[in-house]
């Protein structure tokens, strides 16, 4: 847990505050995080008893839409972290040693190795609004709408009816 503690904190310090933590869809067998598969930024991490909770952002890349994809469709996806070390046994027991470092803090994957490793996902602060009962991306479709009435020339005398639309049906 000390191990584990301090270099959350290195990463934290040196990618999440500078914004170049980032992780991929699926989990690559080497440290380096390879820019083609990217799907999300880290952008919090913190430790919460035993565990390190953390938040991230899915990005709009080729590897975000898969991810982003998945989990409006209801796939729980889970986390994996990734990093380089070497193990230490004592008393027939192996534990990481104090050269871990970490490469990323989350991949997404499908099967977790810590078993409540598992995404809630909670979309905010994007620009779009998944609303479960309906099955439908209310901003996208409101965003379709005002570019049609920009269209025809309406936006003026609809713009406050399509905002109250919007919002009744959050």
């Amino acid at each position: 847990m000390e191990t584990l503690s301090r270099e959350v904190t290195r990463y934290s310090d040196n990618y999440i505050q500078k914004g170049r933590a980032l992780g991929e869809l699926g989990h690559p067998d080497g440290p380096t995080v390879n820019l083609d598969r990217v799907s999300h930024m880290i952008t919090s991490l913190r430790e919460d008893g035993n565990n390190f909770i953390g938040k991230a952002k899915i990005l709009d890349t080729p590897m975000g839409k898969i991810a982003s994809s998945l989990i409006s469709e209801g796939v729980k996806l889970g986390v994996s972290s990734r990093g380089i070390g070497s193990l230490v046994e004592r008393n027939g027991v192996r534990y990481v040693s104090d050269d871990f470092m970490l490469a990323t803090a989350a991949d997404i994957v499908a099967d977790p190795s810590a078993p409540d490793a598992f995404v809630n996902g909670i979309m905010e602060g994007v620009e779009w609004i998944y609303d479960v009962s309906r099955n439908s991306w209310l901003l996208e479709n409101t965003k379709k709408k005002i570019n049609h009435l920009v269209d025809t020339r309406q936006l003026e005398e609809r713009k406050i009816e399509l905002f109250d639309q919007f919002l009744n049906s959050l």
